[in-house]
């Protein structure tokens, strides 16, 4: 995979209480990714950006949600989050502290 195509795969990491419990439990962290990116390409990009080994991968796609701003009807785009399992040991450290 082209290097430019590993900067447009992953677009920021996703934090919620949800993602926060599956990164405490089960070793995960989860991306908003593009929405054409495939599991293949994921893996490939956190694996060469982040320097750790990737279990498993899985997405959602999410639907974007119906918002109104006084009498206007507006809707936001539908994304893509990706859940990505790490192997045992392996850790991403967005902080980057020691």
């Amino acid at each position: 995979m082209k290097q430019e195509r590993l900067y447009q795969v992953l677009l920021a990491p996703h934090v919620s209480e949800k993602t926060t419990n599956a990164a405490d439990s089960g070793n995960q962290v989860v991306f908003r990714v593009a929405r054409d990116a495939s599991k293949n390409e994921i893996r490939q990009a956190v694996e060469t950006l982040f320097d750790v080994k990737v279990a498993g991968v899985k997405t959602a796609l999410m639907k974007g949600k119906s918002k109104g701003f006084g009498r206007i009807r507006g809707r936001r785009s539908d994304w893509k989050k990706a859940y990505v399992a790490l192997e045992a040991g392996q850790d991403i450290d967005f902080l980057g502290g020691e």
